[in-house]
């Protein structure tokens, strides 16, 4: 089967695209807009892209001809926070991606509750068991429909206790949820382990 995606529109090659881009991390995201209200919103085009200062990258598109508020918010105040989510978070998860206007908090209509951060203004969920206080780095612009790519630095990890051992992260214990094609999601199923490979090391640490 051949799809030339010339012959196609952006709704059309993004159905395409995460159904095969998949599974898919989910950054969920608290960002405060300049009148103060939290909002919060789940992106699924979320990957790191430096460890040293650790920084994350997402992806933000439209809603419609504007921006999602999660743009705006940061490109606003500089400020946000990336959770990673667990599988009794799933379905607020999903529910957060509702569209609300500017003025509605998605965190307050949903009833979650919220802790301050260490370093910035912007709360963070208290029931995730990852959150990363970030500022806002750098934010690049890509296609015709203007996608912002937004990349900011962790300034903070929170991390529920018990998740590291020996500096790293257990996977199982951290149960994170991900995102497939259409309003589906999934766990991470079977882990396997094959041997160690080396691995120049990244620095003397």
């Amino acid at each position: 089967m051949r799809i030339d995606p010339a012959e196609l529109g952006a709704e059309r090659i993004y159905r395409l695209m995460t159904g095969i881009v998949v599974p898919r991390p989910i950054a969920w995201v608290t960002s405060l807009s300049r009148s103060g209200v939290l909002n919060l919103a789940p992106f699924s085009a979320f990957t790191f892209v430096s460890q040293k200062p650790p920084m994350l990258a997402i992806s933000v598109g439209r809603k419609g001809a504007d921006y999602k508020d999660t743009a705006h918010n940061i490109l606003d105040t500089e400020e946000y926070v990336i959770h990673i989510a667990d599988t009794p978070l799933m379905s607020a998860v999903h529910d957060s991606s509702v569209e609300h206007p500017p003025e509605i908090s998605e965190v307050e209509h949903l009833g979650l509750e919220t802790l301050p951060c260490d370093l910035i203004k912007v709360r963070r969920l208290a029931a995730a068991p990852v959150a990363m206080e970030c500022r806002f780095r750098q934010c690049l612009e890509f296609g015709e429909a203007k996608s912002r790519l937004i990349v900011g630095e962790v300034v903070m990890f929170h991390l529920r206790d018990g998740l590291v051992n020996d500096g790293k992260v257990e996977t199982k214990a951290l149960d994170p949820i991900a995102r497939i094609g259409g309003p589906r999601y999934a766990r991470l199923g079977e882990i396997v382990t094959l041997n160690t490979v080396f691995q120049t090391p990244k620095s003397k640490d």
